[in-house]
């Protein structure tokens, strides 16, 4: 538990939602999932995918800069909410402010498009290096908005958003800067990157035909006989600030994370031991019947569902919070996701609505919302958990 709260004064995202937060909130309140089946390569697979007007207004971004034509879509995609979230805090470009951007791939489809000329050609183009590091979409967000504070890009795989959360916090604890720009972009969506899930058995086997109650990603559905990942496309940001806002959306009043001692290179414990370390972390000494409602990582596979499930039983006990999760509707947008579960769970503490798994037994829903916690967890164990209250 954090000693002063840091409020999020400003939130904004593209998904397969779009990125408009009246509209998100309305396409969360329905039981329609947003999921495509859609041809990547020589095959068609289920995808969130960006809406179609999102995708050619972040494309003509390369046709208004000739500086931005070679950047890879994770870096637009940065760029276009960072330009929102922005305007939405009232801060202004040149502003004193931290910028912490991360990534658990980076510039996917770019990479491999240079990799494939120098497969055919022996040689690559001159900008294959610059345009293709990790660093590149912090430093190309910083180059747009005219940011003077530090510039910081990090990969910690699913969990990347919400690490960006913890150094935007530890940033402005330590009174090096009052501001922080947080948050993640991922653009994955290649023929390559799937394959790569589908090489670890987690990715949804659903046809094209499955629609209504079947749903091709079934996140938090604990009676699945096998694994339904689906990835997703995306980008979101916060704006975090100290004192006490009066534009705040809400309050991070605190975090946890931790690591655990892995069996295999993906896997994490039946127990999800980093989890529940997270949690307690994140709680301090506030009572677990307080928290109303957890967004859970819950990425649709069979293992990786049920131990974050177990952790939050040894964690809450009798006390155990309304659960959901966005996976099923968006898909799994790596280093974005845990950004996009928080923008989920301030929209549940704005309008006190509890958004629902549609295919999960919830029993009796919250009355109120006023604490929401939100996890995230990637390959190696790495586990955040995020404290939100109104």
């Amino acid at each position: 538990m954090l000693k002063a709260p840091i409020y999020i004064t400003a939130l904004s995202s593209v998904s397969a939602l779009g990125s408009d937060s009246k509209a998100i909130l309305e396409a969360y309140q329905n039981s329609n999932h947003l999921l495509t089946y859609k041809e990547l390569g020589d095959k068609k697979e289920w995808v969130g995918a960006l809406p179609r007007t999102k995708k050619e207004a972040i494309q003509k971004m390369r046709q208004v800069d000739t500086k931005y034509r070679n950047l890879d879509d994770s870096v637009l995609s940065a760029m276009y909410v960072s330009r929102k979230v922005l305007k939405q805090a009232g801060w202004s470009k040149g502003d004193d402010f931290g910028i912490n951007i991360g990534s658990s791939r980076g510039a996917t489809q770019l990479f491999e498009a240079y990799h494939t000329e120098f497969l055919e050609k022996g040689k690559t183009s001159t900008l294959a290096s610059p345009t293709t590091t990790l660093g590149n979409i912090s430093s190309w967000v910083a180059h747009d908005l005219q940011g003077k504070g530090p510039v910081i890009s990090h990969s910690i795989t699913c969990s990347t958003a919400l690490h960006a959360v913890l150094n935007g916090i530890a940033w402005i604890k330590s009174g090096l800067t009052n501001k922080f720009l947080v948050g993640g972009s991922e653009a994955p969506l290649t023929p390559f990157t799937i394959a790569q899930m589908r090489a670890l058995k987690i990715y949804s086997k659903a046809g094209e035909t499955v629609q209504g109650p079947n749903y091709p990603c079934r996140t938090l559905d604990f009676g699945k006989s096998e694994n339904t990942m689906v990835l997703g496309e995306g980008a979101a940001m916060a704006c975090l600030e100290k004192g006490n806002p009066k534009n705040a959306l809400a309050k991070i009043i605190g975090v946890g994370y931790a690591t655990e001692v892995l069996d295999h290179n993906v896997s994490i414990s039946t127990e999800a031991r980093c989890f529940q370390d997270a949690m307690k972390m994140a709680l301090g000494n506030i009572n677990p019947g307080e928290v109303d409602a957890i967004v859970a990582h819950a990425p649709g596979t069979i293992q990786g569902d049920m131990a974050e499930v177990r952790a939050i039983e040894r964690v809450f006990e009798e006390n155990i919070p309304f659960l959901t999760s966005n996976k099923w509707k968006i898909g799994h947008t790596f280093g974005a996701s845990g950004m996009l579960s928080v923008e989920m769970a301030i929209l549940m503490l704005l309008h006190q609505k509890p958004l629902v798994v549609p295919f999960v037994e919830h029993g009796d829903l919250p009355k109120k919302m006023d604490k929401v916690l939100v996890n995230a967890v990637g390959f190696g164990g790495n586990a955040v958990s995020v404290l939100l209250s109104r």
